[in-house]
């Protein structure tokens, strides 16, 4: 029996004459949990919840779901469901509407924060959130500790999607063994102003944490329209953003990559780039996508990544690189391609790139077929000598600075352009706003009021 909300006779009197008018866009009711919370209760502010899961059962389109503060300790006993490899966690299955999203929020300022350190079911996958319904909305949520438990090759996931039109917002992932969000099927989801870091396996194929990037996006055909948006990776044991072996176009704008490929005290561990951008692997030419997608990454930054800043990872054909900076990396563009037969690598064909900063590394630009790109006001295709004295600041600390508070990144001056900066109006105008004559190279525009 399904615990619903006190309503009134007015409540029931508004459903009734909707009804008869032929409208389905009623009022939206709300639902609370709390780590004091019962799941026997009716899930009211004065009587919450104790789990997401319960408060699923209730829901309906237009409701919202307000997550008290506190740390909830999450018990092997709570998975929702198993499924061959894959223990659930939270299974949030139900769907909004369009019109009507189901929302799953922190309460005001409060701050949620899931612990699954003890959740280890042997053999299985373990995903804490996954979400397969549509039109949700989860924002300002917090996981930690998510386990893996299989020595063999595995992964676990904070939070698996695949659903379509979702959006993930100010979503922290960190300290635990697992990808922080990971996306295969679903469209025009929004990964908005989220943070995965120190995410680390030291348990699979050897400990070496090969399987642990901060975001991974590899729809599946027909999964279109997904978007990364101010989002932030650092200190996780792989790369930063991924979307390998990806069958339709994934777009990363505004986002920071940093320090991946290392664990805190800088220790290497596995590949460690910052952008991951395609790339098939050892699939055969029959398995490929028809056709090869283009990615587009523009207005990030990668820094002191252990690999690459920007990797094009053998992909096939081109991808778009507008005004992204790179400073410090192992190499800070790498444009590797591959041909048609996706096995022999060529230096990069096919990409569009526009308004690219490099800066602080011997190995600027690697794997570069200059005759069979686009290339158009660059750093590194310009003639250009840069120094320090370019930069209002170079303490790549900053990058993990604390959010603004409506979770935007923050303001920082790290690689911002001094106001005698050859990089300033240095730029070519690609269709995105910028101040002066023209933008200038880079992820961040000069202001002058700012400068």
């Amino acid at each position: 029996m399904k615990f619903m909300p006190r309503r009134g006779i007015g409540y029931t009197l508004m459903v009734f004459l909707a009804g008869m008018a032929g409208v389905t866009n009623v009022a939206a009711s709300e639902f609370y949990v709390a780590t004091d919370g019962d799941d026997n209760q009716p899930g009211t502010l004065e009587q919450p919840f104790a789990s997401i899961h319960r408060a699923q059962e209730v829901v309906g389109p237009g409701d919202t779901v307000f997550v008290r503060g506190g740390t909830y300790h999450v018990q092997e006993s709570q998975i929702s469901r198993t499924e061959r490899i894959w223990a659930y966690v939270t299974w949030l299955h139900k769907s909004g509407t369009p019109d009507n999203r189901i929302n799953y929020w922190a309460y005001q300022d409060e701050q949620p924060v899931f612990d699954f350190s003890e959740v280890r079911p042997r053999g299985k996958r373990v995903h804490a959130f996954e979400v397969t319904g549509s039109w949700i909305h989860l924002r300002g949520l917090e996981v930690v500790g998510v386990q893996v438990t299989i020595p063999s090759h595995t992964q676990s996931i904070c939070f698996a999607n695949n659903g379509s039109h979702n959006i993930f917002e100010q979503l922290s992932m960190h300290d635990g063994h697992a990808i922080g969000i990971y996306s295969v099927r679903g469209s025009d989801n929004l990964f908005l102003n989220c943070d995965a870091y120190r995410n680390d396996d030291p348990v699979s194929e050897g400990g070496r944490g090969g399987n642990v990037d901060g975001f991974g996006c590899h729809p599946t055909p027909g999964s279109t329209g997904n978007v990364f948006r101010g989002c932030r990776a650092w200190f996780n044991s792989d790369d930063g953003f991924d979307c390998i072996s990806a069958s339709e176009s994934v777009t990363f704008e505004h986002c920071w990559a940093f320090w991946n490929g290392y664990s805190p005290g800088f220790e290497r561990r596995a590949d460690g780039n910052g952008f991951k951008a395609g790339g098939y692997g050892s699939l055969s030419v029959r398995r490929l996508p028809s056709p090869i997608p283009r990615h587009r990454v523009q207005f990030c930054v990668a820094a002191k990544n252990k690999n690459c800043g920007f990797y094009a990872n053998h992909h096939i054909g081109g991808v778009d690189w507008f005004n992204n900076t790179a400073f410090r990396n192992g190499a800070n563009f790498n444009f590797l391609s591959r041909l048609p037969d996706n096995v022999t690598d060529v230096p990069g064909y096919g990409h569009r790139i526009k308004n690219n900063l490099s800066f602080g590394s011997r190995n600027s630009v690697v794997q570069l077929n200059y005759e069979e790109c686009e290339l158009s006001h660059n750093s590194f295709d310009i003639d250009m000598e840069l120094s320090e004295k370019d930069f209002v600041g170079l303490d790549e600390s900053q990058l993990a600075a604390p959010r603004q508070t409506n979770g935007e990144l923050p303001r920082i001056s790290l690689l911002h352009l001094t106001p005698d900066s050859p990089l300033v109006d240095a730029g070519v105008d690609i269709g995105f706003p910028f101040h002066g004559q023209t933008p200038d190279c880079g992820a961040f525009e000069f202001v002058p009021s700012e400068g």
